[in-house]
């Protein structure tokens, strides 16, 4: 019997207070208060840079169309499947197809473009998706230096 109460007691304090809990969800808040923006930064930047490389990877394939064919396709339809007039078309020129930019929003082609007038201009809204300072375009540098 004693063997029982003695199992028991210890198992009794085992457990974890109703404070100790409190206050271990309380650090872990304060915790994560402070992570979360930070990596939100992150996240954000990340998002830029992605944009960026897209309009890298669709502007050496609208290079590569242009190249072949002499000119620069209608739309970025384009590179996907060949449209009319594109005699030495040696699509598609894209593999994967249309990429989207990070915020879900399909990239803007214009030929010819009003910031490159003898070629195009390829652009992503930003994160806003609309017209404004934070758009993403084949004028602007990128961090390497090139355009």
């Amino acid at each position: 019997m004693k063997e029982k109460r003695k199992l028991y007691e210890q198992t009794a304090k085992a457990g974890f207070t109703l404070i100790e809990v409190l206050l271990v969800v309380i650090i872990i808040g304060i915790l994560a208060a402070v992570a979360i923006p930070r990596f939100g930064g992150r996240v954000e930047q990340a998002q830029i840079t992605r944009a960026q490389s897209d309009v890298q990877a669709i502007s050496t394939a609208l290079r590569m169309f242009e190249v072949d064919n002499g000119k620069y396709p209608p739309n970025l339809q384009g590179l996907l499947s060949q449209p009319g007039g594109a005699i030495n078309w040696r699509g598609p020129y894209l593999e994967q197809g249309l990429p989207k930019d990070p915020w879900n929003n399909d990239y803007v082609y214009t030929t010819p473009g009003s910031h490159n007038p003898h070629s195009y201009d390829l652009y992503s809204l930003g994160p806003d998706g609309s017209a404004s300072g934070d758009d993403i375009g084949n004028w602007q540098k990128t961090s390497t230096g090139t355009p």
